[in-house]
């Protein structure tokens, strides 16, 4: 399981990672929110994206943006 917590302006807190797949993971984390808030505000101005789940066969995603942005990756399995 990868724990990642992280500030909006996307400074690492607490990862379970090493420093650069931790960065990398982050950079793509946030394009993925952001472009999901976007889709969201595209279909309804009034609206905003709360919680944010994404899974595949090896991982599943858990995002609860915010003003503290909490992304969980770990393997669905466990």
């Amino acid at each position: 399981m990868l724990d990642l917590q992280t500030f909006c302006a996307g400074i690492p807190v607490k990862s379970t990672l090493d420093n650069q797949s931790t960065i990398q993971y982050l950079a793509l984390i946030h394009q993925l929110v952001m472009k999901a808030r976007s889709t969201l505000r595209d279909i309804d101005p009034q609206n905003d994206l709360t919680f944010l789940r994404v899974r595949s066969k090896k991982n599943e995603i858990r995002i609860a943006p915010g003003e503290r942005r909490l992304p969980l990756i770990q393997n669905p399995s466990t």
